[in-house]
C-alpha cells in the first residue's frame, strides 16, 4: 500500500468515525445520575395521579355505569376492583365540555322520572341522566377517593352552582339540603374541589380572558365555607401554550383561586388527522416523545408566569385534562372517542408522569383523560371483559410516588434522535416515602437503544433493590379482549446495587419502576 493510499484511508477512516461511529457510540454510552436521597422538601401530591370521568362516549355509561340483564343500570364492580388496585386519588366529573352543558337537578330523584337531554357535544346520543350526583358520589365511596365537581358556568347561572354546592355540603336545615335528604341523603358529602367552569376559552363559552376572570370572580364568590367543607376552588386555565390566558387570570383573579386547569393533549398528527392508535411509523412515536418534553416546557413557563403574582405558591398549577388523542377506533362512533392503548401510550404517560413530579412544587393536581374507553384510557370494557391497558400498568407502578418526598438528582438523560431531531432518551423522577423507602422511575424513550444507567446514592444507605418492567419487542403491542395480559409489568432484573452504586440496564421502549430499602 503506498502512503497516498493510506493516509486517503486514515483519512476516511476518521470520517466514518467522526459522523458515524461517534454517533452510534453516544447512543450506547453510559450514561450517570446522582440521586441525594437526605435532599427533599416538596411533597409529590398522590392528587398528580388523578383521573376523569366525564359523559362522553361509554365512559360512564358502558363503562362505570352498566345495565344488568333485566336493563337495571348499576356500578361496573370490576372497573371499581381494577381502579381501587392503583389507589385512584380522586375522580373529576361531569366533564370536561359536557360540565358546561350540565344542568345537575336533572341528574337527581327518581330516576324513571328525571329528564333527559340531548348530549350535543359528544355523538349526539341521549342522556337519560340515570347516572347523577347520588350515584357519582356512590361511585367516590366504592372507590374510597375523592370527589372533583366541574359546575355549570357556559349554560348556567350563579344561583344554579351556589345550590349545588349548598346541596353537596350544607348540612341543613335548608332547602338544598332538605332535598338532598328526600333523595335518600341526609349528612353533607363534604365535597371540597370544585371547578368554575371549563375550557372556558372554547367549548365552555369561547371566552376572552378578561370575560372569564369577571365570570369566575362572580361564580367562584358563591362557593363560601360551608358545614364544615373549605371550598378548593379550581378556575378553567389555559389551553396549552396560552400564556396570555395565565397571566390575565393570575393578574384579574389570582387571589381567588386555589387552582388552575391547565389541558394540553399529546396529539401527533393534526387535529383533523391525529393519526392511528396502533398503526404508527417512528417518526409518529418520536413526534410523540418530543411533546412529553414540550411539557416540562408549559409546565415550566405557566409556573413562571405565576410566580410573578404568587411567589409563594399558594396557587396550584392542575393538568385537569393530559393524555394522547389518536384517532377513534375503526368502527366506532366518532363522537365517543375510544381508541386502542400501546407501549407508546404507557412510555409517554410514564414520562409525563415523571414531569409533573418534577414540578411538584407548582403542580399538586392531575387528571389523566379518561379512565374507561375514552381516550388515553386506564381500562377498556366491553360485554363483561376488563382489559387493563399499558397506561393502566404504568399508574400502578408510580404508587410509590404518591405523598413521598420529591428527591434532588442531577441526571445525564441522553439524547434519542430520529431523522435529525432529537429529544432526551431518558425520563425519571426519585422520591423518599414515609418509610424510607427510594423510589426510582425511569422511561427510555429511544424504541431502539438500550441505555446504560450509573446511579450514585448519596444520603443514605440502601442494601436491596427490587423493581419491575414494563417492555415488548414491538412499539405498537397493546392489550386486546382476545389477549387482555400480552403486556404487563415483569420482574426487573437489569437493576444491581454495588454500595453506593446502582447500575440499571434499561432496555429500549420501555418503563421501570425500582424500590430501594
Amino acid at each position: 500500500m503506498n502512503v497516498p493510499t493510506m493516509i486517503r484511508r486514515i483519512l476516511l477512516f476518521a470520517f466514518f468515525f467522526l459522523f458515524v461511529g461517534t454517533s452510534a457510540f453516544a447512543q450506547n454510552q453510559e450514561l450517570e445520575m446522582i440521586v441525594n436521597a437526605d435532599q427533599g422538601e416538596t411533597t409529590i401530591s398522590r392528587h398528580i395521579y388523578g383521573h376523569f370521568a366525564e359523559h362522553l362516549g361509554e365512559d360512564i355509561y358502558g363503562g362505570f355505569w352498566i345495565q344488568d340483564d333485566n336493563g337495571n343500570w348499576q356500578y361496573n364492580q370490576q372497573v371499581i376492583d381494577a381502579l381501587k388496585e392503583v389507589n385512584v386519588p380522586n375522580v373529576r366529573w361531569p366533564g370536561g365540555c359536557f360540565a358546561d352543558y350540565y344542568h345537575w337537578q336533572d341528574g337527581i330523584g327518581p330516576r324513571d322520572e328525571r329528564p333527559a337531554q340531548l348530549n350535543t357535544i359528544w355523538g349526539g346520543v341521549t342522556e337519560d341522566n340515570s347516572f347523577g350526583t347520588h350515584e357519582f358520589m356512590g361511585l367516590i365511596d366504592r372507590l374510597d377517593t375523592e370527589p372533583i365537581i366541574v359546575g355549570n358556568v357556559g349554560s348556567g347561572t350563579v344561583e344554579e352552582m351556589n345550590d349545588w354546592w349548598k346541596y353537596l355540603n350544607h348540612a341543613g336545615p335548608s332547602p338544598m339540603a332538605d332535598l338532598r335528604a328526600e333523595n335518600g341523603r341526609e349528612e353533607p358529602w363534604g365535597v371540597k374541589y370544585f371547578g368554575v367552569g371549563n375550557e372556558s376559552w372554547g367549548c365552555g363559552g369561547q371566552m376572552r380572558p378578561q370575560y372569564y376572570a369577571d365570570l369566575y370572580k362572580r361564580f367562584a364568590e358563591y362557593l363560601r365555607p360551608m358545614s364544615g367543607t373549605e371550598p378548593y376552588q379550581i378556575a378553567a386555565g389555559p389551553s396549552g401554550d396560552n400564556y396570555e390566558w395565565t397571566r390575565t387570570m393570575m393578574e384579574e383573579a389570582g387571589w381567588m383561586i386555589d387552582g388552575l386547569d391547565l389541558h394540553h393533549y399529546t396529539v401527533v398528527g393534526t387535529w383533523e388527522d391525529k393519526g392511528s392508535a396502533t398503526d404508527f411509523t417512528e417518526a409518529e412515536w418520536h413526534t410523540a416523545m418530543q411533546d412529553t418534553r414540550f411539557m416540562d416546557e408549559l409546565l415550566t413557563r405557566h409556573s413562571n408566569i405565576m410566580d410573578q403574582y404568587d411567589p409563594e405558591k399558594e396557587t396550584a398549577l392542575i393538568v385537569g385534562e393530559w393524555g394522547m388523542w389518536h384517532d377513534p377506533m375503526p368502527g366506532t362512533e366518532p363522537g365517543f372517542l375510544k381508541q386502542q392503548n400501546t407501549l407508546r401510550d404507557a412510555v409517554v404517560a410514564a414520562s409525563m408522569l415523571n414531569v409533573f413530579n418534577q414540578h411538584a412544587e407548582r403542580v399538586r393536581m392531575a387528571n389523566l383523560a379518561q379512565t374507561v374507553n375514552v381516550l388515553q384510557a386506564m381500562l377498556l370494557y366491553e360485554d363483561g371483559q376488563l382489559v387493563k391497558t399499558p397506561t393502566y400498568h404504568v399508574f400502578d407502578l408510580y404508587q410509590g410516588h404518591m405523598d413521598a418526598t420529591l428527591l434532588s438528582m442531577d441526571v445525564d438523560r441522553g439524547t434519542y434522535t430520529h431523522d435529525g431531531e432529537s429529544t432526551p432518551a431518558i425520563s425519571v423522577s426519585a422520591s423518599k416515602d414515609d418509610q424510607d423507602r427510594v423510589h426510582i422511575t425511569l422511561a427510555n424513550k429511544d424504541p431502539n437503544q438500550p441505555r446504560t444507567i450509573s446511579v450514585d446514592l448519596r444520603g443514605q444507605d440502601v442494601s436491596s433493590v427490587s423493581g419491575r418492567v414494563l417492555t415488548a419487542d414491538q412499539m405498537n403491542t397493546h392489550n386486546t379482549f382476545e389477549q387482555p395480559n400480552r403486556l404487563q409489568p415483569t420482574s426487573f432484573d437489569g437493576a444491581e446495587l454495588d454500595g453506593t452504586t446502582l447500575t440499571i440496564e434499561m432496555p429500549s421502549k420501555s418503563v421501570v419502576a425500582l424500590e430501594l430499602q
